[in-house]
């Protein structure tokens, strides 16, 4: 997983830039919390989102939903607009301490809000699909 977590404030071009120049190392598998917002902290640093979202796919790099009740990142409008394309999601607690997991279920609202299904969300299959999911795709990544 590939997540931001220090030069909030580059320039739109820049940060798109760096987000996908992430995607492109094969061992990245994930991108976590794409916008970096806080709610009602921090705004999201600039990102042409359908961009990344585009190479994400293009990749099989899959956007995280993050769930904790500070972030829900990525937005229901960009998911809506993005499984609509056929992104892969996964909903991940952000959690710190176990009490964390339970805001899964914020995740979950967040993507019914946003239209997506749970074919569209890597951790709803089973250990075994998710395992050949991302054998399948190591496979791939680090043959091509």
């Amino acid at each position: 997983m590939a997540s931001v977590h220090s030069r909030f404030n580059m320039p739109q071009a820049e940060m798109t830039a760096r987000i996908i120049k992430a995607m492109h190392n094969p061992y990245v598998t994930m991108i976590g919390h794409l916008t970096g917002r806080l709610l009602l902290a921090r705004e999201g640093y600039a990102l042409d989102i359908e961009a990344i979202i585009a190479e994400a796919m293009h990749l099989g790099v899959i956007i995280e939903l993050n769930a904790n009740p500070h972030r829900l990142d990525l937005d229901w409008r960009h998911l809506r607009a993005a499984h609509a394309q056929g992104l892969l999601t996964s909903i991940n607690p952000d959690a710190h301490s176990p009490d964390g997991l339970r805001d899964v279920t914020y995740g979950v609202g967040i993507a019914r809000k946003g239209g997506v299904t749970a074919e569209q969300v890597l951790n709803t299959r089973g250990l075994q699909d998710i395992q050949d999911w991302l054998a399948q795709r190591r496979r791939t990544r680090l043959h091509s």
